[in-house]
């Protein structure tokens, strides 16, 4: 190790003493290493081990060309944004349309004049570039604030504050308690003497507990900044990549090489806690980190509704060109027999001034010609307004979102946010829903609520479970809730626990009460907490591995034993003595701490007391447990499962106590095995250690049993519940152990008792033993991969042979996911998923949360919804159809990648059966409306052109024409879009089954669009040729004149916006004062329209010059055509939409029924009925467990586990 300097007694001083972890033996914190083993040395240098990092060099990026420190998730910089923009508009068919037809009217072919096809193009395009540029600056937003953080970096001999983005690789940064890594750092020293340091990596894999990492040893001396000044190293090692959890490389200093190892890496967006300080060199930056890598590149993303939209679009180009070509084939043949002894038969016309080719001679190029212009002259029939009120009533809509009270936080001041508008109606249309676990169905925190010691069960406390399934009951159970439980969770973080009968030393007259001291002694002693005294309050609180740990101390505590100081061989409690009555000061010696980990399932310590007896405290899950439990202690063993089964069906973590006393000679047996396990360097280093494990944590005596609340978010299972009703799926993608992952399910329900567990996993004794063997890695992979095939393979068998009705749920782990998702394997995953109601992946990696949620996109073809908190859960965010960030948790990155944002998962309830289907059924119809005004008006223009021969004559003006979609109709769809609630949001959650119109696609389906489409063709007609017959003998003008073009037009203009809009009023569901103004709005800006443009020079208005008031005004006429026809043209839907409603009705008309007619509905049963009707059989949530439970199901197997699992 390399000198530093003098002044290590001062140093040691002036730091806090606290207990060294990793001089004690951890399964998680092993040997450090002492030099370079020929597996990592072997490797670097080679393909994928290429960096190599000057530490403290300053010329990381200058010479190496590595990345700098800042991120960007915007979709667009200054240079691309315009190119990038119009090309994401381009992707649209329907501009591209227009973009053809704007560039033709510069032509000869045009009926029309260019600034009027190129004006309406123009505006769409800028409006939605407006749009995207205000989304893309919010992000940019965001950016800027992450990259600006500030932290402290090495430059000319001192540390200096700089912002994150002005780190290079290379550089020395000091880190201190409760900030972020700013970068993928080597840990070189901490304020701990050996260098250790406690890591959180809640964003990173969604764990809340704390990770141990140390230091090498050859730098852990660099205790003081100025330590540094000389300091040099080179650290060459792998290249940037995703894997979280492992690292290969090595750093030389002073001419000698070390290995490093994961224990080593600090990853960005980690953070540092209970550390005062460390100290770190940069060796991957800014988009190179690990986090950023598991970051997928933020997808434009379109919803399937605008996806269809291109479809529909396609339709209507097909029929405009078959329209253009019938057009086109007449006016040829029009063309040809025009000419009579060489001269044109319709001379008067003068088709020599006219600008169309009009050649008999060559008719058929004249038709050729002609089919252009038709395609322009019909244009009308692609709604070119369509898209930018789409924008904007998403926008709209998007702040409606953003505004509603109902989903805002207030205890962090945290509204939704909508963060892009594309995909609102997507909302109303999931099918899946996957959702992280940590942060985002629990709220990190966990509470010691109940357990069972001897036998008997302690605790009245109240579950988030059982509230909720009380509640549904109408149970008085709630209001017991309220006054046992309130007091507690108010006052003392991490215990709920309420029994006057061991509360408040109570315990010592309790029949076991000697019982009852080990087990509480245990709680205090068996764990790896650390203490902290605030200097001024006195208080003790607690740092731990696991949010469970700390609720354990917590709960010895507030029943007298209070651990209170930490040595690095001593722990020391103040115990309540039994037989004085007073707190005493008692300590025990730490001999050894054998943690727990996945597959050993349990943690041990081994102490010896004051009086030289030394004891093994062990606790664990209850299926490692109580085999280990003694043959001749069963006092009370199977009264502790049952106890066990009923907190696993409220929801509970579980784990078993038990203890033991060792002779001298045992332990000095157990102490040289184990020892020497330690000091191995073979390949089966590890199962030596656990081989002596094993021998000593046998023959134990039961205690009892904890029973801990991984403390759900406030209404998680009644959101979770409601969902399900609402026929939506959810899978959890979580971090964590596979243990913590089916305890979350029972809690919030996705898991219930009764319900038959398809476990998959890699924990198998042959793998076991064919890795440890030191195997080929190819052969332990092939081996691996076969072995889960056939659990998938099993797993499908027993739901193929099952009983209706029987519930089945998938778990599978990380390294079992990694095989399953290949490409030859991930179809029957799929198959066996889609047959379980729940599906629970854990210590899944960020990447495969991103896989599986691409899998089931892909499998499914529906809508799937990624929710989570952390930087884990980007990529699946980013991969979903639509991504929710949980804020108010640490870190901004899953809301940075997100689409929406909400403070808690309880929000996605009204999110998505409120706003969701509100969304999804107004653009539905809004989309629905807007073809069919287009084709009602095109319609007109086509059979106009057929009775003029298809000349290419224009039936309206041309600022008419164009006019039509902006100002004379946009704006009343607009509000329907914005404001129409075919339900209220209070019948949206009471019936919750009509979310199911969205998934279905009910509202948007063919059949809807060709219906509607086909009711503008008819009204088109009604309106064409009533107009024309009604004013077929019709004076207009002072003179007497009769009808002319511009009387015709002007009149039939006018029905069809009367029309149109006169339809908005009987197609809305809900109005508002506002789609008043807009519907009768646009209606009077139409004579406001004639009146201004009639006015303006005939140079401009050309033939509508003084049309409204020298003729349609003053003629009786024109009144009476325009009051009847309209209303002609809306019989037809009025015919359909009665007889549809009375004989056929949709399930939110059923519903519309009930909430119109309210309180005074004829027939009460009917709602009962269709209440009933809502509610599904979904196999998971609250109303599914009550239901099981009501129905006596048969209980589970009695196994160690706590439902039917088949492990296969």
């Amino acid at each position: 190790m390399m000198a530093t300097g003098g002044g290590d007694g001062r140093r040691r001083g002036r730091r806090r003493s606290k207990m060294r972890l990793s001089r004690l033996y951890s399964f998680a914190c092993g040997r450090r290493p002492t030099a370079v083993d020929d597996e990592s040395s072997s490797r670097i240098g080679g393909p994928g081990f290429t960096r190599v990092v000057n530490a403290n060099g300053g010329g990381g990026i200058p010479e190496y060309g590595y990345r700098s420190n800042s991120v960007s998730t915007t979709k667009y910089n200054v240079v691309t944004f315009v190119p990038k923009s119009l090309l994401e508009q381009f992707r649209r068919v329907a501009n591209i349309y227009f973009l053809i037809s704007a560039c033709l009217t510069y032509t000869n072919l045009a009926p029309y004049t260019s600034a009027s096809a190129v004006a309406p193009l123009v505006l769409v395009l800028l409006a939605t570039m407006v749009k995207e540029a205000i989304e893309d600056w919010r992000r940019k937003q965001q950016d800027t604030e992450v990259n600006n953080r500030k932290t402290k970096v090495l430059q000319d001999g001192a540390f200096h504050s700089t912002k994150w983005m002005n780190l290079q690789v290379g550089d020395i940064v000091k880190v201190e308690k409760d900030e972020f890594f700013p970068a993928d750092l080597i840990l070189l020293s901490s304020s701990y003497e050996d260098a250790i340091c406690y890591v959180e990596t809640m964003n990173l894999d969604g764990e809340t507990n704390l990770k141990l990492k140390q230091s090498l040893e050859a730098s852990s001396g660099l205790q003081e900044d100025d330590s540094f000044n000389s300091f040099r190293a080179v650290i060459r090692c792998e290249d940037p990549n995703p894997h979280l959890y492992s690292f290969v490389g090595n750093i030389e200093i002073e001419e000698q090489q070390y290995p490093l190892s994961p224990q080593q890496i600090l990853l960005r967006d980690s953070k540092l806690r209970n550390t005062e300080y460390v100290y770190g060199v940069v060796i991957f930056t800014g988009h190179d980190t690990k986090v950023m890598q598991n970051a997928m590149k933020a997808p434009s993303k379109r919803s399937k509704i605008e996806r269809k939209m291109d479809r529909i679009i396609y339709l209507l180009l097909s029929a405009l060109v078959l329209i253009s070509v019938i057009g086109s084939v007449f006016f040829g043949i029009a063309t040809r027999d025009d000419l009579q002894d060489g001269r044109p038969k319709r001379w008067y016309l003068r088709p020599d001034d006219s600008t169309i080719y009009f050649k008999p001679t060559k008719a058929a190029i004249s038709a050729i010609l002609h089919f252009f212009t038709a395609m322009m002259l019909y244009g009308n029939f692609i709604p070119i307004s369509l898209y930018i009120s789409i924008e904007i009533v998403k926008l709209l809509q998007a702040l409606f979102i953003n505004q509603d009270i109902h989903m805002y936080h207030e205890e962090t001041d945290t509204p939704a946010h909508a963060r892009t508008s594309n995909l609102n109606e997507e909302l109303g249309q999931v099918d899946t829903i996957l959702t992280d676990k940590t942060g985002t169905l629990t709220c990190n925190s966990m509470e010691f609520i109940k357990c069972s010691i001897a036998g008997i069960a302690y605790g009245r406390g109240i579950t988030e479970v059982e509230r909720a399934m009380a509640k549904r009951k109408g149970s008085p159970l709630i209001a017991d809730m309220a006054s046992n439980t309130q007091g507690s969770q108010a006052a003392i973080k991490g215990f709920n626990f309420t029994d006057e009968r061991v509360m408040n030393g109570n315990w010592v007259s309790q029949p076991h009460s000697g019982v009852i001291q080990m087990f509480f002694r245990l709680l205090a002693v068996c764990h790896t907490c650390i203490p902290e005294v605030d200097e001024e309050s006195g208080t003790i609180s607690y740092e731990a591995e696991s949010p469970d740990e700390a609720a354990f101390v917590v709960a010895a505590r507030e029943l007298g034993f209070t651990f209170y100081q930490r040595t690095q061989t001593g722990v020391f409690l103040h115990e309540l003595d039994p037989s004085s009555g007073k707190q005493v000061d008692r300590s025990y010696k730490l001999l050894h701490v054998l943690e727990f980990n996945s597959a050993r399932k349990r943690m041990s310590v081994i102490v010896r007391n004051e009086e030289g007896k030394i004891f093994l405290f062990s606790k664990g899950a209850d299926s490692v447990m109580f085999e280990r439990l003694s043959s001749s202690d069963c006092a009370y063993r199977e009264v502790t499962q049952d106890h066990i089964n009923e907190y696993a069906d409220a929801g509970l973590r579980t784990l078993v106590l038990a203890y033991r006393q060792l002779d001298e000679a045992e332990y000095a047996n157990f102490d040289r095995k184990f020892t020497a396990a330690k000091n191995s360097v073979s390949a089966d280093r590890d199962e030596m250690i656990e081989e002596a494990a094993d021998l000593l944590e046998r023959k134990l005596i039961l205690l009892g049993a904890t029973a801990v609340e991984d403390k759900l978010q406030k209404g998680v299972p009644e959101c979770i519940d409601k969902l399900a009703q609402a026929g939506i799926k959810i899978w959890v993608l979580t971090g964590d152990k596979m243990e913590t992952a089916i305890n979350i399910g029972y809690a919030c329900s996705l898991l219930r008792q009764g319900m038959t567990q398809i476990t998959i996993t890699l924990e198998q004794p042959d793998i076991i033993a064919l890795e440890k063997g030191g195997g080929d890695k190819a052969a332990v992979a092939k081996a691996s991969k076969e072995n889960v095939v056939k659990q998938i393979n099993e797993g499908k068998k027993r739901i193929d042979g099952s009983v209706v009705g029987e519930a089945f749920a998938l778990i599978i782990d990380g390294k079992s996911l990694t095989y399953a998702l290949e490409e030859d394997a991930k179809g029957a995953l799929m198959d066996l998923a889609v047959g379980c109601k729940s599906v629970i992946c854990c210590r899944s990696s960020p990447k495969q949360k991103a896989l599986v949620t691409r899998l089931v996109k892909e499998s499914t073809g529906k809508v799937s919804l990624a929710i989570g908190d952390g930087a884990n859960d980007v990529g699946m965010i980013q991969e979903a159809d639509i991504g929710v960030g949980i804020s108010g948790a640490e870190g901004m990155q899953a809301v940075m990648a997100s689409d929406v944002s909400i403070a808690q998962f309880r929000f996605l309830e009204r999110l998505l059966l409120v706003h969701g289907h509100w969304c999804y059924s107004r653009i539905s119809a809004m989309i629905c409306y807007f073809f069919y005004k287009n084709i009602t008006f095109g319609v007109t223009l086509f059979l106009y052109e057929a009775y003029t021969s298809f000349s290419g004559q224009t039936f309206y003006n041309d600022w008419a024409l164009s006019t039509y979609n902006v100002f004379f109709t946009s704006l009343p769809v607009i509000a329907m879009g914005v404001f129409d609630q075919d339900v209220s949001a209070r019948f949206c959650l009471r019936y919750p089954m009509l979310y199911q119109e969205g998934p279905q696609n009910l509202l948007f389906r063919w059949s809807r669009l060709l219906g509607w489409m086909a009711y503008g063709v008819a009204s088109g007609v009604i309106i064409f040729f009533l107009t024309s017959a009604a004013l077929q003998h019709q004076a207009f003008r002072r003179g007497g004149e009769v009808v002319d073009l511009a009387i015709l037009s002007g009149t039939a203009y006018t029905c069809v916006v009367w029309a149109v809009n006169a339809q908005m009023t009987v197609t809305a569901n809900y109005f508002t004062l506002v789609q008043h103004a807009c519907i009768w709005g646009s209606v009077a800006l139409w004579y406001v329209f004639l009146l201004a443009y009639g006015a303006i020079t005939p140079a401009f208005s050309t033939n509508y010059f003084m049309l409204f008031t020298d003729g349609l005004a003053a003629a009786p006429s024109y009144w009476v055509v325009t009051l009847l026809v309209p209303a002609a043209a809306l019989l037809p839907y009025f015919t359909y939409s009665a007889a549809k409603t009375r004989f056929f009705p949709d399930y939110h008309n059923k519903i519309q029924w009930l909430q119109h007619r309210g309180s005074n509905a004829d027939d009460p049963e009917f709602g009962h009925a269709l209440r009933q009707f809502s509610v599904r059989s979904t196999g998971v949530g609250v109303s599914a467990r009550r239901d099981a439970r009501d129905l006596h199901l048969p209980p589970p197997s009695q196994s160690h586990s706590h439902s039917q699992t088949t492990s296969t």
